[in-house]
């Protein structure tokens, strides 16, 4: 009898353990995610004048934030050198994208094909753009879309440290 509790504990005590570990991986992964991405949660300011969402630079200088595309949630990356909006090529079908006509671009990493698309909205926050001209870049990895001069050149821009402040004017 004493050799089956005893048993029955180191079970439970390995089990113990690897809860532990599993907790603590799921703890540094949401850890390293906010690092990367401190704006996960993004909230508008409205007032009479003007919508406004203010942005946390991420620990390696860059401005991400989630967004939406066609309804599905996607993480933004503010890039002023973008011309257009640019989503990476494995993001089409989750998004509901058609690729229109090829076209070359210039990339930091030098020339490359991109295919014209349209997104029926995108929103940041509660501030919506309807019927916007994108790219798609068979090349570009990951899933961060880079957000172009096409939407920010419809918005006033204001960085102050480490905040970033987008608003529509009013």
């Amino acid at each position: 009898m004493e050799h089956s509790t005893k048993k029955l504990g180191m079970m439970f005590t390995l089990g113990g353990w690897i809860l532990g570990f599993l907790l603590l991986g799921l703890i540094f992964t949401k850890i390293l995610d906010f690092r990367n991405n401190p704006n996960q949660f993004v909230v508008t300011e409205n007032s009479t004048s003007y919508q406004r969402i203010v942005l946390q630079r991420n620990a390696y200088g860059h401005y991400l934030f989630n967004g939406e595309i066609n309804g599905k949630t996607v993480t933004f990356l503010v890039d002023t050198g973008a011309t257009t909006t640019a989503i990476p090529a494995g993001l089409q079908d989750h998004l509901n994208l058609e690729a229109g006509p090829a076209f070359t671009v210039s990339t930091a990493n030098g020339q490359a094909t991109a295919y014209l698309t349209r997104l029926r909205e995108l929103k940041m926050g509660d501030i919506l753009f309807q019927d916007v001209k994108a790219s798609l870049l068979p090349g570009m990895r990951g899933d961060e879309i880079l957000l172009g001069m096409n939407i920010l050149k419809h918005l006033e821009l204001i960085q102050r440290d480490d905040v970033l402040i987008i608003r529509v004017p009013g």
